[in-house]
């Protein structure tokens, strides 16, 4: 059938790795299961059909579900979606309650 997915990576400076999307050109399968940019089904159609609707609405074809068959594609601005995300996860970690470890020496 072929070789598993493996989605794009890039390593971060801490050396994790970071699993980007596939967007746009970089989706290589025949067909997609499109979703609208307000989550409305549109259906099975084929990759070239699908880019050459996000290129008319200008925005993105963005991969959301890569293991899916067939894959679930989005329409959406994806700057905007990485730049949420971004500010979801810092609001995230502000919020976290950091726990205070505090040592205390006896002596007899």
């Amino acid at each position: 059938m072929g070789a598993p997915f493996r989605p794009d990576t890039c390593r971060h400076a801490t050396g994790d790795a970071i699993t980007e999307p596939r967007i746009n050109d970089r989706i290589r399968v025949p067909e997609v299961r499109l979703v609208g940019p307000e989550g409305e089904q549109v259906g099975i159609v084929p990759i070239g059909e699908a880019l050459r609707l996000a290129q008319d609405s200008e925005l993105d074809l963005v991969e959301v579900a890569p293991m899916a068959r067939p894959p679930v594609v989005k329409l959406m601005d994806y700057g905007k979606f990485k730049y949420e995300a971004a500010q979801k996860a810092r609001e995230t970690r502000r919020n976290q309650t950091q726990t205070v470890i505090k040592e205390m020496r006896l002596r007899l």
